[in-house]
């Protein structure tokens, strides 16, 4: 049975949980695999509005087997207070949850690190960091000497360990930071703590996962963050610390390419983006507002306003290409429903010349000017729509030409935050 990955082919913030959702049904298994708490995926489900931010969208679905893989950083406090919200609301989280036993665990030195070295870029522009420790602790990993994994905490040896972590952060931190609260006995009584409670979920991943797809299992691969913000093909140095396009699916999950078949990019009508870095489309005047009041795009986790700014098929063609994008899944379209005109950006102009590709290097986009297309609005709402051949004609054009633009068929369409709001195409 094919494995199927979502993967948000923007700055994030596309709408991926909902699409997730509506997916799982279909699915066996739903696999979260990169970045931490810094996700914010937001469901709508029997009238509900529920905010997740490590657990996997499919978690509404008690026959679904919900897994968070070893490339995601857990913060254990967070995931635990995420759990309990969920039990609040008589949501089933027991056996249906698994937690890799390799993933890395966000531990008090990392939000030091993060408040104290992430203030900014070289030149001083803010990268945007969420400070939930994230980027601290993927460093720590891939330096390796001071990395904490979930399974590490119930071993003998993580006593000492966390002792000599402990010991070399309060040296490396003096000056730049209150070290105070890194008191090893202290974070060691806390954390195991949480890793008893967690202990029920806490399992090797790789091999469920890799026993589910060879037993024919159909599997859901659900991406956090947006492919732009990809730690080695975005607009670094503004991205994530994670692999966050398609290439981020196989390492991430523990899983072979040859599992993942099917790949659905999703994106938003528009475009947004939240914290630093280049964004050719960006329409920071009254029609950026008119957006971000209509589309309600404040983030989920930070509650801070997105950037907002027309559709960028140079971008978006890029990443569809990146991530394997089979097809798409146009989000939020009726957002621009009381526009008159819409513009879509089909090409930049950089330093005089014409180019249809994505530049690699950040300064090269940051200079970018859109070079955009007008195409004509529909002036009516339509989140009463329940099949795309009922739109009106300049929503159906305006899906068709993103089609073209980004070379992808569309296949799903959403019209509001309800489940009932998304539509699919008849591929």
């Amino acid at each position: 049975m094919p494995g199927t990955c979502v993967i948000g082919l923007q700055w994030g913030d596309e709408a991926k949980g909902k699409l997730v959702d509506l997916l799982t049904e279909r699915n066996d298994l739903v696999v979260r695999y990169q970045g931490g708490a810094n996700a914010g995926h937001t469901v709508v489900a029997g009238g509900e509005k529920y905010k997740l931010s490590l657990i996997p969208s499919g978690i509404f679905n008690p026959r679904v087997q919900c897994v968070i893989a070893g490339g995601v950083v857990v913060n254990p406090p967070t995931l635990i207070q995420e759990i309990d919200g969920l039990l609040a609301r008589n949501i089933k989280i027991d056996s249906n949850l698994l937690i890799s036993d390799r993933a890395h665990v966000i531990l008090p030195w990392h939000f030091i690190e993060d408040r104290a070295m992430n203030e900014g870029t070289a030149d001083g522009e803010a990268i945007g960091t969420t400070q939930r420790g994230i980027g601290p602790c993927y460093r720590d990993k891939v330096g390796r000497s001071y990395a904490v994994r979930l399974g590490d905490l119930y071993r003998d040896s993580i006593g000492p360990r966390v002792e000599r972590i402990v010991a070399v952060k309060r040296q490396v931190l003096a000056g730049l930071a209150d070290v105070a609260e890194l008191d090893a006995a202290k974070i060691l009584a806390e954390y195991r703590r949480y890793a008893e409670r967690l202990r029920p979920h806490v399992t090797d991943t790789t091999t469920l996962l890799l026993d589910a797809l060879e037993g024919n299992k159909r599997v859901l691969f659900e991406g956090a963050q947006g492919a732009l913000l990809d730690v080695d093909h975005g607009t670094f140095p503004f991205v994530t610390s994670s692999n966050s396009s398609g290439v981020g699916v196989c390492n991430g999950a523990g899983v072979p390419a040859r599992y993942v078949n099917r790949v659905l990019g999703v994106v938003k009508a528009y475009c947004t983006r939240v914290g630093g870095g280049p964004f050719p489309t960006e329409q920071d005047n009254a029609t950026g507002q008119h957006i971000r009041d209509r589309g309600n795009e404040y983030g989920t986790v930070t509650k801070r306003p997105r950037r907002c700014g027309w559709f960028d098929a140079v971008a978006a063609r890029y990443t569809a290409r990146l991530s394997g994008a089979d097809s798409l899944a146009v989000m939020l379209l009726d957002v621009l429903s009381q526009l008159d005109e819409i513009n879509v950006c089909t090409a930049y102009e950089i330093n005089g010349r014409r180019t249809a590709n994505f530049p690699s290097h950040v300064d090269d986009l940051r200079c970018a000017k859109p070079v955009y297309e007008t195409l004509k609005g529909w002036k009516q709402e339509i989140t009463d729509v329940r099949r795309i051949e009922d739109l009106p004609a300049n929503a159906r054009a305006y899906l068709d030409r993103l089609s073209q633009l980004v070379g992808r068929p569309v296949e799903v369409v959403s019209v509001g935050p309800d489940r009932e709001q998304t539509m699919f195409a008849k591929l």
